[in-house]
């Protein structure tokens, strides 16, 4: 589904949320009143534009339209969605939200980004607002907590899976939902062991990143304290370490007065920390690190992960099943790239490797069959680099049969940047293979009619250049 969204507040998450609506091809018209919004706006785009597509081995949707709007009114009219994102200040929201939901359609889903704020709070002034409460940056995490009318709740959940985010929908309203809760009680910890001497902010988030901040990327909380209770699970746990909890290791129903020398304590080892890099600097880093995590963990299809792969289940698969055959269209991610500035020659074969499996697929060989106890297996491959591709450039494959005889499969894929021009070739060669007795076989008679029928086609194309090189050979 697309539509229009329209988004009130265009500071960084009412950025992030145009990001992640315009990159999946709605329109968006966007009211703020601040001058420079437009700048800080763009500026979001970028990084989004950057690093979300690079999820991805699928394209997504072509880039929705994106409007400025001179007044709430022209920006909500005739919206879909409409997203609240102004300042965290209760009066602000209410007067905001009574006026969005004055003058937005009746059937318009009407949403806060509120952190904190209940919907019964935010609605004292006649709004209808759900909480749809989403993480920075929009546009990478999945998470948005939902908090309201179920039916309306309900109906955002649809929308929001369609964006490729994981809708949480609280079974009652409560301060801050549950995120911020728990965020709430590291942060009033982390603030008493900088006040108290004991950890520099430096340390502290050493402490969560090298540690249990990766593990709960992929299991959260209770999974984890899951496996340290053993093989006999959580009651074990519980039983060891419950007492913990009445032993005076926090101070969670304290925080350290927020004085104004404490406050720059903390400025100056934040500066000594990461003061060396500007804002955009640290959002590119961040962005770089969590495509590279979330792309790990859509590959064991573990949490996030696994919202990433149903969301591009989702989206169209790449290319035509005529001539030029294209089996692959991606942005390359930073992640594929190494010191010289451009894409690892692993990944040329990672690429060729996806083209692969969609050629397997066409043919009727793809997971299904394979759970049926056949495949093909990869026996030869040989690569040749051709030109560079970096970061962020679009990366497509174009496939042909060069031969099928029997067990055999020979595929060959040229690897095209977004002119056009080809910067590598993948040339392969696969066996069937009965998963059983793990020993070569002639594939089933529906897989092996499909690639005699495409065999015989693309058998008739002019050969590649290129093909049958062996290393070394001169041109």
């Amino acid at each position: 589904m697309t539509g229009k969204a329209a988004i009130i507040g265009g500071g960084v998450i009412g950025g992030g949320w145009a990001a992640r609506f315009l990159l999946n091809g709605w329109t968006v018209a966007i009211f703020d009143p601040d001058p420079d919004a437009a700048r800080k706006i763009d500026a979001v785009l970028i990084n989004a534009r950057t690093s979300m597509p690079s999820l991805y081995d699928r394209p997504l949707p072509p880039e929705g339209a994106l409007t400025y709007a001179a007044s709430l009114d022209d920006a909500v009219s005739g919206a879909d969605w409409v997203q609240e994102s102004t300042p965290e200040r209760l009066d602000m929201k209410r007067g905001v939200l009574a006026q969005i939901t004055a003058a937005a359609p009746e059937t318009a889903i009407v949403a806060s980004s509120t952190s904190g704020f209940k919907p019964s709070d935010l609605n004292a002034e006649g709004g209808r607002s759900i909480v749809a409460h989403p993480f920075n940056p929009v546009y990478l995490l999945p998470l948005v907590e939902l908090v309201g009318a179920s039916e309306t709740c309900a109906r955002a959940a649809d929308i929001l899976e369609g964006l490729g985010m994981f809708p949480l929908t609280l079974r009652q309203e409560v301060d801050a939902h549950i995120a911020d809760r728990l965020l709430e009680a590291v942060w009033r910890e982390s603030l008493w062991l900088v006040h108290d001497g004991i950890a520099t902010t430096e340390q502290i988030d050493a402490a969560i990143r090298m540690g249990f901040g990766l593990r709960w990327a992929q299991m959260g909380l209770f999974e984890t304290y899951r496996i340290a209770g053993g093989e006999a699970g959580m009651a074990h746990f519980l039983a060891q370490f419950g007492p913990a909890l009445a032993w005076p290791w926090t101070k969670l129903t304290d925080v350290p007065d927020l004085s104004d020398a404490f406050v720059a304590k903390i400025a100056a080892q934040s500066d000594a920390q990461s003061g060396h890099m500007s804002i955009r600097e640290l959002e590119r880093k961040r962005d770089e690190n969590l495509v590279g995590l979330l792309r790990a963990l859509k590959q064991s299809k573990a949490g996030a992960g696994q919202v990433l792969l149903d969301h591009e289940a989702r989206l169209p698969a790449v290319g035509p099943s005529d001539a030029p055959w294209v089996t692959l269209s991606v942005q390359v991610p930073s992640s594929w790239t190494d010191y010289n500035g451009h894409m690892n020659e692993s990944h040329y074969l990672e690429a060729g490797s996806k083209a692969t499996d969609c050629v397997l697929d066409r043919i009727g060989a793809g997971p299904d069959y394979v759970a049926g106890g056949f495949s093909y297996f990869t026996v030869e491959s040989h690569v040749q680099h051709l030109a560079e591709i970096h970061a962020g450039d679009r990366l497509t494959a174009e496939s042909q049969i060069l031969a099928a005889e029997g067990k055999r499969l020979h595929l060959f894929h040229t690897l095209r940047n977004g002119t056009g021009a080809a910067v590598a070739t993948h040339e392969t060669l696969l066996v069937h293979v009965d998963l059983t007795s793990r020993r070569a076989c002639v594939p089933l008679a529906s897989v092996a009619a499909r690639v005699a029928t495409l065999a015989q086609d693309h058998m008739a194309r002019p050969r590649p250049a290129g093909a049958g090189r062996a290393v070394g050979q001169r041109p």
